[in-house]
């Protein structure tokens, strides 16, 4: 009787680890990876900007998509105003400091979110761990029930 239920206990416990936690886990990374990506981003326009302000003073060309791949060159005189992704697709008009000060604010931010997903990645981890050793415990018991 005893090792009926240490079986099923034991493809329980496997069941939990392979369908739960792990599932929960890689969702966890996948989620990381994307607020790192975010960060990057931000961390691209900060430097971005501070280049811009250093070396180009008196503005730039460059060749701009202007859609189906099709690139046109363009002039940008006056670096003053920077048109900066805020989410969702709206873009609002800062000056170079402005985008600075919101660069290191969304990088503050995510970072700290970014912490909470993985401390709960460590919880998962830590949970995946102590489950397997519970089970190799178990196994030793039946063996040597057995013996």
């Amino acid at each position: 009787m005893m090792d009926t239920r240490s079986k099923l206990s034991t493809e329980n416990l496997e069941v939990f680890i392979n369908d739960y936690l792990k599932e929960d886990l890689k969702h966890l990374e996948k989620y990381i990876n994307q607020y790192n990506e975010e960060i990057m981003e931000y961390i691209q326009l900060k430097n971005t900007i501070q280049t811009m302000r250093d070396n180009f003073t008196d503005g730039y060309k460059t060749q701009m998509n202007i859609g189906g791949n099709i690139f046109m060159e363009a002039k940008v005189d006056n670096l003053d105003t920077i048109l900066v992704d805020i989410g969702k697709g709206v873009y609002i008009p800062f000056t170079a400091e402005e985008a600075l000060k919101f660069a290191d604010f969304k990088i503050k931010i995510l970072n700290k979110e970014c912490d909470v997903l993985r401390e709960e990645s460590v919880k998962k981890r830590s949970a995946i761990k102590v489950t397997l050793m519970y089970m190799a415990e178990q196994e030793k018991l039946v063996a040597g029930e057995k013996d």
